[in-house]
C-alpha cells in the first residue's frame, strides 16, 4: 500500500478519499446524471458508501491510489467543494531479471488512471485537465513510470477524443473487457502515453489550462 498523499494545483486538489466525503459525493453524482450514460457512478448514500468502502479496500491491497476531486473555490460563496472522483488503478510493480537496472522497490512501474467521474457542474471545464495534469505530473515525475494506460468504452466517442487530444495513443479493443454502465458487457478502447511522450503531453495540457 502506498502511503496517501494529496495533490493540488490552482483550479483542482485531489485528496485521499475517504468515508468523510460520502456526502458530499452523493450530491455531486445527483447534479446531472445524464452525463453518466458510458460510466457507472453511485447514485444515493447507499450505493456511494459501497462504492467508497470498495475504493478503499483496493487502496489498502496496494492495488489503487484513489482521490476525491475537490474544486477549488468552487460553491457559490466561493468555498472547496467536491465535484468527483478519480484513481490511479491497476498499479503494477515489475519483477526484473536478477541484475536489472531498471529494478526499484516501492514505487510501481506502470498505472493506470481511471474510475473517474465528475458532477454535471464540472464537465467541460478546467477541473479535469488540470487533474489528468496533476495525476500523470506524480506518475511520471515522482514515481518515474514507464506508461500511464486510460480507458474507455468504445461507443464514448466524447471520451475517447478527448483522450486522443492531450496525446493518448490507441493501443487496441478489449472486447468482453467489463461489465457496461448500462448493463452490457462493455468492449474498451485502450489508451497509453509511455515515459518518452511525456514532455509532449504535458506541454498540451498546460497550454489547454492557459487558453481556460
Amino acid at each position: 500500500m502506498l502511503e496517501p498523499f494529496t495533490l493540488e494545483g490552482t483550479h483542482v486538489r485531489l485528496e485521499p478519499l475517504s468515508e468523510s466525503h460520502v456526502p458530499a459525493l452523493v450530491e455531486a453524482a445527483a447534479e446531472d446524471r445524464s452525463h453518466y450514460r458510458w460510466s457507472y457512478v453511485p447514485d444515493g448514500t447507499k450505493e456511494v458508501t459501497d462504492y467508497v468502502r470498495d475504493a478503499l479496500a483496493k487502496v489498502a491491497s496496494g492495488a489503487q491510489v484513489a482521490f476525491a476531486t475537490v474544486r477549488r473555490c468552487g460553491d457559490a460563496e466561493g468555498k472547496d467543494r467536491v465535484v468527483g472522483a478519480t484513481r490511479f488503478c491497476e498499479v503494477s510493480y515489475w519483477q526484473w531479471p536478477p541484475g536489472a537496472h531498471h529494478q526499484r522497490n516501492g514505487v510501481p512501474d506502470v498505472v493506470d488512471i481511471g474510475a473517474t467521474w465528475l458532477a454535471g457542474s464540472a464537465q467541460r471545464t478546467l477541473v479535469n485537465t488540470e487533474a489528468k495534469l496533476l495525476l500523470m505530473t506524480h506518475a511520471f515525475e515522482v514515481w518515474g513510470v514507464h506508461r500511464v494506460a486510460l480507458q474507455t468504452d468504445v461507443r464514448n466517442k466524447r471520451s475517447w477524443a478527448a483522450i486522443e487530444r492531450i496525446g493518448g495513443k490507441l493501443d487496441g479493443i478489449l472486447r468482453a473487457d467489463w461489465p457496461g454502465a448500462d448493463d452490457t458487457v462493455r468492449t474498451s478502447a485502450r489508451f497509453s502515453i509511455v515515459a518518452s511522450e511525456w514532455r509532449e503531453v504535458r506541454a498540451r495540457l498546460m497550454e489547454r489550462l492557459a487558453q481556460g
